[in-house]
């Protein structure tokens, strides 16, 4: 009986994932997805010669500090936020859960589509702090918290509001692992792929 048990305690104990493997796990998908989409994944000293991705190239740089992907779809209208400044930004979101290959939320979706995420977003010195003011992200996790990945962009984009038939809000896309991503994704370790949009807010 007790060596049963010791069997059934060993068993047990190897089927338990540490942090290391969920982390692999998490490696493993995004390298899955990176291929399967045939992104072409640019270093932060080539982004910098001029700040573009080439869409047509499936271009993405990757920060390595991070581990944020970004691929900037549309610089976007308006201006960057100033040094100083704090801004009203609305977003629209597909946000997918990488690990299990799934839409997990949007307020692109015509049940959501009265919900655009509302943040206040705050320039200090070239580092952008924001919280959730409302929106589906605000309902959904319940924390006022906006993942870091969402704020990686806005040194790059500018913000505005749509005054002629020729402007564009900005739009990015990003691959962002669970340590820069929402507090559920910290905390079940899995990565996500956004799909954003931003525009000034009022």
């Amino acid at each position: 009986m007790m060596a049963l048990a010791a069997l059934l305690m060993l068993v047990a104990c190897n089927d338990s994932e540490t942090y290391a493997d969920q982390k692999d796990k998490e490696r493993d998908a995004i390298n899955k997805f990176i291929k399967a989409q045939g992104i072409n994944v640019i270093s932060e000293s080539e982004f910098n010669r001029d700040t573009i991705t080439d869409v047509s190239k499936k271009e993405f740089v990757l920060f390595e500090n991070t581990g944020i992907y970004m691929q900037i779809v549309r610089r976007g209208c308006g201006e960057k936020i100033k040094n100083g400044q704090t801004v009203n930004v609305l977003c629209r979101f597909n946000e997918y859960n990488l690990l299990k290959d799934s839409l997990k939320l949007s307020n692109n979706v015509i049940a959501n589509s009265s919900l655009p995420d509302k943040m206040s977003v705050t320039n200090t010195l070239g580092t952008f702090n924001a919280t959730f003011v409302s929106g589906l992200m605000l309902q959904t996790y319940g924390t006022s918290s906006v993942p870091a990945g969402w704020l990686t962009p806005l040194t790059y984009i500018n913000i505005g509001r749509l005054l002629k038939e020729s402007d564009q809000f900005a739009k990015v896309n990003l691959i962002v692992p669970h340590s820069q991503g929402t507090q559920y994704a910290l905390s079940n370790v899995y990565p996500c792929y956004y799909e954003l949009t931003y525009e000034k807010g009022i």
